[in-house]
Formats: C-alpha cells, structure tokens, sequence
C-alpha cells in the first residue's frame, strides 16, 4: 500500500462532491470554516452541480471532478463534501492508475465506501474513512483531533472511543490484517462486480445508517453466503445510527452482530464510534490493524 504524506496547515484541500449533491450548507459556508482551521481550499466543479435531484452531476463530471483533484499539484488532500447516493455510478469512468500514480490524502465516508474499496484495491492506496465536509458545523473537538491523529500520526496509531463509550468485544482472540471496508450497503453492492471487496486475511471494518435491523440481518446473511466473514481474520462493527425494529418483538442489533461473530468463530469488536456520528473516529483504510479482542484494544502501525 502506498501512504501520502501528512496533513499540514497551510495545505490546500480540495472538495468535491462524488455523490449528491450539498444540500442544508453552501460551499461558500464550508470554506469559510477549512480555512478558519488554517487550510487552503480548491472546489472541485461538481460541488457546484446537482443532476436528476440526487446526484451532484453527470457520471462523467463527478469522475473527472475526482480525477482532476487526484492531477492537480497544487492539492494536498481530497476531502469528499458528502456522501448520499452515486459513488458506486463513476467507478467505471475512474483511471485508477491516475490516483495510483498522483498519491494523496482521500477522505469521506457512507457512499464513499465505494470509492475507498476501490482505490485500495485497484489503486493501492490508503485512503481515510473519516468526516465529511457537509457537517463541518457540527464537527467536535474530539472528531476533528481524530481524523488530525489518524493522517499524521508517525508509527503507530490507537483508534479510541470517545470518553465513556467502551468498545465490546463480541468474540475474543488476537488478529492482525489490513482494516477495509465501511458502509455495509456499499460493501454489499459491491458483490459479484470486479470492485467486489477482498476480505481474505483482511479485519473487516462495517457501519450503517437507518436500516431496519432484520435488513441488517439480511445484509450481513448476504456476506456470510459469499464466505466474505469465513475468509477475513477478524471484525470491528462501528456505529449503526438510527437501525430500529420494525416490530416491538424483532431481535436487538446487538444479538444480531453477536450471532455472525460466533458464527464464524472470528474475533469482533463492536461499538467503535466511526460512521454516521458525532464524535466519530477516524480510520485508515488499507492499513496495517492489530485487534486483541480480550483487551479490546485496536492499533494501526505504517
């Protein structure tokens, strides 16, 4: 895998909007605050656009908007300015080779999964699972210093809950492995296509958002049919915001990730604080994970 260099103040960041488009926030309002934090910014023509309601342009524009950021020289980092729907639409139109040969700092999350899967696979870059630009407003002291640690830190990096949120261990044991993954729809949507996640000797990292829990059920049942559990060497279940019953009696989310854990004999962590949240950790993705499940503890070395 290859590693970018560190995020300094003074770097320029560039936006682009790979999915929907902005809705609630200017773009103006949001680099206003980047560069209140210190930070350049270049906007990328798709955070201007909006096509069919959903999506922030054509399939070309948002994969060019991407590419170009990737070729400009004067751009230290990418940060994506939110999720929504659309990623999964450009990956065809992508030159991967362009993002393997021009390395830098790739950010966002939820729909972005897809696009993480892919560059770290096909590119062999490590990109970052962290906060998008859209919700800067709401961004805390603890989220910020996260995604900071997680792009700088030097040789080892400790992914730690906020204050008071303890991370459960659902089945003990030791592993180590690249951490991938992400959004649990994305990652599904990738099965049975040539950006189909490669979880073999990887820690499987998975969050979502507003699904009904026997949805989540069905969703992780669909990675256990395709040996995607069978073949990584560990789990780590992040936030699941706002995944209700839809009837009184239906089974806890917890059970439900309890249940492939043991399943599958693997060791799993849940509660990690990464995902649609705030506070949210910030992950690298592609990089090197220690997880001791007894001590629940998770490290990532370069």
């Amino acid at each position: 895998m290859k590693y970018t260099k560190k995020l300094k103040k003074g770097d320029t960041i560039g936006l682009i909007s790979p999915a929907g488009p902005l809705r609630h926030i200017k773009i103006e309002e949001i680099k206003y605050e980047l560069c209140k934090l210190g930070y350049g910014i270049k906007i990328g023509k798709s955070c201007y656009l909006s096509y069919k309601g959903y999506l922030s342009g054509r399939d070309e524009e948002r994969a060019l908007d991407l590419e170009r950021m990737f070729l400009d020289k004067n751009v230290d980092a990418i940060l994506c300015v939110r999720g929504g729907y659309g990623c999964t639409r450009i990956l065809d139109l992508i030159d991967f080779d362009i993002i393997r040969d021009h390395p830098k700092i790739f950010i966002g999350f939820s729909d972005v999964t897809a696009l993480h899967i892919a560059i770290n696979q096909r590119s062999e870059l490590v990109t970052y699972h962290g906060i998008m630009a859209s919700s800067i407003k709401r961004w805390d002291d603890f989220t910020y210093k996260s995604l900071i640690n997680s792009l700088n830190f030097e040789d080892e990096l400790i992914l730690e809950n906020p204050h008071g949120e303890e991370l459960i261990s659902l089945y003990d044991g030791y592993c180590e492995g690249e951490i991938i993954g992400g959004n649990l729809s994305l990652i599904i949507s990738t099965l049975g296509t040539k950006y189909e996640i490669n979880t073999e000797d990887k820690i499987l990292f998975i969050e979502e958002i507003g699904e009904y829990t026997y949805k989540i059920d069905k969703m992780l049942n669909h990675l256990q049919m395709t040996g995607k559990f069978e073949n990584c060497r560990g789990i780590i279940f992040g936030e699941f915001t706002n995944c209700k019953k839809s009837f009184e009696y239906d089974d806890e989310i917890i059970n439900i990730l309890k249940e492939v854990a043991i399943k599958n004999k693997k060791p799993t962590i849940c509660n990690l604080k990464s995902g649609h949240c705030i506070p949210m950790v910030s992950i690298p993705m592609g990089m090197i994970s220690y997880m001791d499940c007894e001590k629940k503890f998770i490290k990532i070395i370069k």
